[in-house]
């Protein structure tokens, strides 16, 4: 398994930030949560591809409750750094979800624009109950009012990548997540 201290991904460098372990322990901690609070209910999990695939399958193993899992697609950043400030929806879920338990499972929430539109779009078919987990969540950035039932970690407004997430399509393959470096140039 993949766990340098830094990284450089596009020409930039990242230090570590949350190591597997803090990851490990945590992802455990918000699993007996969901198994407690949806004993009997049998919830769908909807992860929000591409950056949850990793933390909604480590979050999946921890679940002893019978569950559902589909994913759907979103982009609101493209390559860059910053959200463009527009959600494109790149694949539709597949399940249908009306009178269902729905968990949305994000990897990261910062201005809040996607998870406020995914909210939107599964009120409209009418579920039974919506909740929202998520591993990071940056509340300095958000903008958007969304309800965050369950939150890994809150951090500060800095990029990160790893554990799923990217930069430009790379470093999903780490197993830690990562910040960009206050220190560019050593």
């Amino acid at each position: 398994m993949y766990k340098p201290d830094h990284v450089t991904c596009n020409n930039e460098k990242f230090d570590l930030y949350i190591s597997k372990s803090q990851l490990d322990e945590r992802i455990a901690e918000l699993g007996e949560q969901l198994d407690r609070d949806y004993a009997d209910k049998r919830p769908i999990l909807i992860g929000i591809l591409n950056g949850a695939y990793i933390f909604l399958a480590d979050l999946m193993r921890h679940l002893t409750i019978p569950c559902e899992v589909d994913f759907i697609k979103l982009s609101s950043y493209g390559d860059e750094k910053v959200s463009s400030g527009k959600v494109t929806e790149r694949k539709e879920l597949d399940a249908q979800i009306e009178n269902r338990h729905v968990v949305l499972v994000e990897d990261i929430v910062d201005t809040g624009l996607s998870m406020s539109y995914m909210i939107n779009k599964m009120k409209d078919r009418n579920p039974k109950s919506i909740s929202v987990v998520t591993l990071l969540h940056k509340k300095v950035a958000t903008k958007y009012d969304v309800n965050l039932n369950y939150v890994g970690f809150e951090i500060p407004d800095r990029f990160v990548l790893g554990y799923g997430m990217d930069y430009a399509q790379e470093g999903r393959n780490l197993a830690q997540i990562y910040a960009l470096s206050d220190n560019q140039n050593g």
